[in-house]
């Protein structure tokens, strides 16, 4: 009874509707920009040339792109890599024998620019076949993981908690993919990674609501669905907003301090626990609304026999 005075009282389901128009442009925004504009998919994807070159003391990322770009690479992706004077330049190359002219011609010109010898410490090239095929293996991995998420949403509530589930997480990832879209943040297996861990931490917050959700709806005995709703999520509400404002702070100080190699990847992170918060709450729960969860849904089952058995 504690807990219960502590929590807030928010009628989260009378802006339900609300929500769904809002989710529903969002949502139409992002696709319609994937279908026109597509993603900025990285060399991990497109194929092309990873050139790691080593510069006697910390370098000036900026000038280096300045640069390339005086040279004619005016595509060329330019980052740290672990130490200050340690970059990597990716570039766009059409097959290895073109990658390994393209690396002298980079070379020569940033030596140009710095005016100082370099270490060119590798070389390695993608070939746009291997980026199709990682394209494919990553789409499916994302199918994989929602079709276990619905069995295993089955198994553990009730069928109609598994559509809410599944269609909040669908939520979240065409958002995160339409904002990169539209943004034209480079797409990469980073960010693939970080879609995946969007799916597990939204998952994980609407678990936390759901199974409140199923405690209440069997030990309230009187009351309204939607008085049910509310009360659960509000119980749950500062739970959830610690949580989420920690994992923010954590990927704020990545996206800033992290330097430019991991920015899509924290990037992605941001928007995915934003929107998940979001979604466990608007999505998964005012989905179970639509679908008219009772507390019939939510009964253990009677084991045969038992009824007839006395006290």
């Amino acid at each position: 009874m504690e807990i219960l005075k502590k929590t807030t009282n928010i009628n989260f389901m009378a802006q339900r509707k609300l929500a769904w128009v809002f989710s529903a442009i969002i949502v139409i925004a992002c696709v319609a920009s994937l279908f026109l504009r597509g993603l900025n998919f990285g060399l991990d994807f497109t194929g092309g040339t990873l050139l790691e070159l080593e510069y006697p003391q910390a370098v000036d990322l900026a000038q280096v792109r300045d640069a390339l770009a005086g040279a004619g690479f005016t595509d060329a992706v330019v980052q740290t890599f672990g130490a200050p004077n340690d970059i990597v330049v990716r570039l766009a190359s059409s097959d290895e024998t073109g990658s390994a002219e393209l690396s002298s011609a980079v070379q020569e010109a940033l030596e140009a620019a710095s005016g100082q010898e370099l270490d060119l410490r590798r070389v390695e090239f993608v070939g746009p076949q291997v980026g199709d095929e990682l394209a494919e293996k990553g789409g499916l991995a994302m199918v994989y993981a929602l079709i276990g998420i619905l069995l295993y949403i089955i198994f553990r509530f009730q069928w109609k908690f598994s559509v809410g589930a599944v269609l909040a997480l669908v939520h979240d990832v065409v958002i995160v993919v339409g904002i990169f879209s539209i943004l034209q943040v480079g797409f990469d297996l980073t960010v693939l990674a970080a879609i995946l861990a969007v799916i597990g931490y939204s998952l994980n917050d609407t678990i936390v609501v759901y199974d409140r959700i199923r405690e209440n709806f069997r030990t309230i005995r009187k009351g309204e669905p939607i008085s049910i709703f509310n009360q659960s999520i509000n119980q749950m509400l500062s739970r959830t907003l610690m949580t989420s404002l920690t994992t923010l702070l954590v990927l704020l100080a990545l996206f800033f301090l992290g330097g430019e190699i991991i920015h899509s990847f924290a990037l992605a992170l941001i928007i995915g626990v934003v929107v998940g918060t979001y979604s466990s709450i608007y999505v998964a729960g005012s989905t179970l609304m639509l679908l008219n969860v009772t507390k019939q849904d939510l009964m253990p089952p009677v084991k045969e026999g038992a009824e007839l058995s006395g006290p």
